[in-house]
């Protein structure tokens, strides 16, 4: 089955069609949609529902799109729905962790949890899904693997970051790939 999932994160894409060996994963880029989908919710499932119903009015295409947010303890939720884009400009990791590590440098609670919101557009149905891994954010940066925010938190029961781990290790247990996962077993019912 075709189904495009909404992104230009080729990292993302990646990561998420190494979950879906069965299927036919197309990015916005293989369609041909070039243009930034405007992420204005104010939640998670908001941007994730915004992405996916653009690309299926737009290109008529069954699509899902995930939104994903760090929510880190000690600063209420924040970085939260601005993650890619908490220290202004969008997708700049080493800003956002930089930024990130500096508002947590006098707090000694550093419990976080990842939060992926999956939109699944198809059949003229709209269905969501959640995932959610808890961690901690460490002190530094560790690890050169993934992307984002994955060098500064340590999943719960873990002594690596996401960072330090393979993908295989990182996809077995992180709030994507718990998300993906429902998603996964919903579209094998269909």
């Amino acid at each position: 089955m075709k189904i495009v999932f909404a992104t230009h994160n080729p990292n993302k894409l990646k990561e998420v069609a190494a979950m879906l060996p069965h299927f036919d994963l197309v990015s916005l880029t293989d369609i041909n949609c070039h243009e930034e989908i405007p992420e204005t919710a104010t939640t998670l499932e908001g941007n994730a529902i915004i992405k996916a119903d653009y690309v299926t009015k737009t290109y008529g295409l069954p699509c899902f799109a995930d939104d994903t947010g760090l929510l880190v303890d000690a600063l209420n939720g924040e970085p939260g729905v601005y993650s890619a884009r908490y220290a202004g400009e969008h997708g700049n990791a080493e800003k956002n962790m930089n930024l990130l590590l500096a508002n947590l440098a006098e707090q000694k609670n550093r419990q976080a949890h990842f939060k992926t919101v999956i939109c699944l557009n198809i059949n003229g149905e709209q269905h969501l899904f959640d995932g959610i891994c808890k961690g901690k954010i460490t002190a530094q940066k560790n690890g050169n693997k993934g992307f984002g925010y994955d060098p500064i938190f340590q999943p719960e029961g873990y002594k690596k970051t996401f960072a330090e781990m393979s993908l295989e290790e990182k996809g077995a247990i992180s709030h994507r790939a718990l998300a993906i996962q429902k998603l996964i077993s919903f579209l094998q019912k269909i």
